[in-house]
């Protein structure tokens, strides 16, 4: 039992997803910076998948390095916009900077199933 106003540690499951997620974050920043220096018309589906991940993993991460008790909830609506994310950037398959963010996208998905199921 731990004492109250401390936090027990995070486990390594818990650490590697956090990593995964603001890896995941990253990669969508910068690949909607990537996008927009493309100019023309990007396709509104993949800006709207890139910006709900980008959010939806930085608040992943943050609610699991505090501990919040909606962690799990939180990494299953993760894993969902990580997947869309991964779809979107799939329809650009010729695009190296969209292949990144998929693969990264991908990890973070897995990593987000594994830690909901984890019953954090």
């Amino acid at each position: 039992m731990t004492q109250p106003g401390t936090m027990t540690p995070m486990t390594q499951q818990m650490q590697e997803c956090v990593d995964a997620c603001m890896t995941a974050h990253r990669m969508c920043e910068e690949t909607m910076s990537s996008c927009m220096q493309m100019g023309g018309q990007v396709q509104m589906k993949i800006m709207r998948a890139l910006m709900d991940c980008s959010e939806t993993t930085r608040m992943c991460a943050d609610m699991m390095m505090r501990r919040s008790p909606m962690a799990g909830e939180m990494c299953t609506m993760c894993a969902r916009a990580c997947d869309m994310c991964v779809d979107a950037c799939m329809t650009m398959p010729d695009d190296p900077q969209m292949m990144r963010c998929a693969d990264a996208c991908r990890r973070a998905a897995e990593m987000c199933r594994a830690m909901a199921g984890a019953g954090m």
